[in-house]
């Protein structure tokens, strides 16, 4: 099977970076230290390609409508233009088809930004509940042809300062935008620049689309202005510190988003329906997702694992690593309701049964250890 590829592929290569198949896409794991790499985004500025993921225009009049049935989280929330909003998408069975970020531009435009390995599958299920609700709208994928939009986050303290060196005409308009906003900057030099304050790292910054021709000018801008290229590898490092979710690890369509962490997502209150609403209903919480953390040498915490509590009853570990910020091994678990924020669990990892800590999430925020 042939990777597919970003635009930034050639800057990898010539960057030296460690490539990898990332669900059918050749991806930098990382550029030499993966360890400098997290830690560039925890104390200064590191960057990662993420155009692997693919930019969706929702168009027409009904774009508002629509989408309230389509998502969990409420769209209503998203009044002012350039507000962002972090949603599930479900299936009928309450299960996660993805989780994305929706940017409201205008009433006849949103823009959702939807995962790498679901983008085809989460279209097709947009076009189909589209023709379903006759709601008329286009709905573009904008990862390939003449209009592709290529996506970099910059994240760290020092990230949108060193994105301000680069994109001077981004300033004015970013530098008074609150975390989870968006602006469309017509001017910079390399077109026009969808500059979003969101991340998946726990750090502050930008994600920057750009069209994919001059995706790779800005890349190597940034890495003149003294932002450290970093990798898959530190990017899942960073996102398990912040106890932020990774499709296909800790949920999918076999979850249940209220098990996975995500209730503060899923709108139950309003009287607003939405695919998959009256399933989580029946359903209901059944599993608590916290942190873990291993107090006993002897192994690492890894996906799969599991988790036994006082009582006996079981749980899993959805992500596990060795964390850089902490120096520890931890964990994103799925652990039964009785489970309380302080007990102590034993995870089986190989022949053993070793004690973790259970802990509040995140484990790391703004380069703070949070969780001990």
């Amino acid at each position: 099977m042939t990777l597919k590829a970003t635009p930034l592929n050639s800057a990898h290569r010539a960057l030296g970076a460690k490539m990898v198949d990332f669900g059918g896409w050749d991806m930098p794991v990382n550029y030499g230290s993966q360890i400098e790499e997290h830690n560039a985004v925890r104390h200064d500025a590191g960057m990662f390609d993420v155009s692997h993921m693919c930019v969706v225009d929702l168009e027409g009049a009904n774009a508002r409508t629509f989408l309230r049935g389509l998502l969990a989280n409420n769209v209503d929330k998203l009044q002012v233009p350039g507000k962002a909003l972090y949603s599930c998408m479900l299936n009928p069975e309450g299960g996660v088809i993805d989780d994305l970020i929706v940017y409201f531009f205008r009433e006849d435009w949103f823009r959702l930004v939807v995962n790498a390995g679901t983008a085809e599958k989460d279209i097709a299920w947009m076009r189909q509940q589209n023709d379903a609700t006759n709601s008329g709208l286009t709905i573009t994928g904008r990862r390939d042809g003449d209009k592709a939009i290529a996506l970099v986050a910059v994240q760290g303290p020092n990230a949108r300062a060193k994105v301000w060196e680069v994109l001077p005409t981004a300033k004015a308009a970013s530098q008074d935008m609150k975390p989870f906003n968006v602006v469309i900057v017509p001017d910079t030099a390399f077109g026009e620049a969808m500059v979003a304050r969101t991340g998946y790292t726990g750090e502050d910054g930008f994600e920057i689309g750009v069209p994919a021709t001059q995706v790779e000018a800005l890349w190597n801008a940034l890495v003149a202005a003294g932002v450290k290229p970093a990798g898959l590898g530190a990017r899942d490092t960073l996102r398990l510190e912040a106890g932020m979710n990774l499709y296909g690890q800790d949920m999918d369509e076999s979850v249940n988003p209220l098990d996975a962490g995500l209730a503060w997502t899923i709108d139950l209150v309003s009287e607003r329906d939405f695919i998959g609403k009256a399933a989580l209903q029946a359903k209901g919480q059944n599993a608590q997702f916290l942190g873990l953390i291993l107090r006993e040498k002897g192994g690492i915490l890894r996906a799969h694992q599991k988790v036994i509590a006082a009582s006996g009853a079981t749980g899993e570990i959805t992500s596990g690593t060795f964390s850089p910020s902490m120096q520890q091994a931890i964990a994103l678990a799925r652990v039964p309701m009785d489970v309380a924020i302080g007990d102590t669990v034993h995870v089986e990892i190989r022949d053993k049964k070793l004690a973790a800590t259970v802990v509040k999430l995140p484990f790391v925020r703004n380069g703070k250890v949070l969780a001990a």
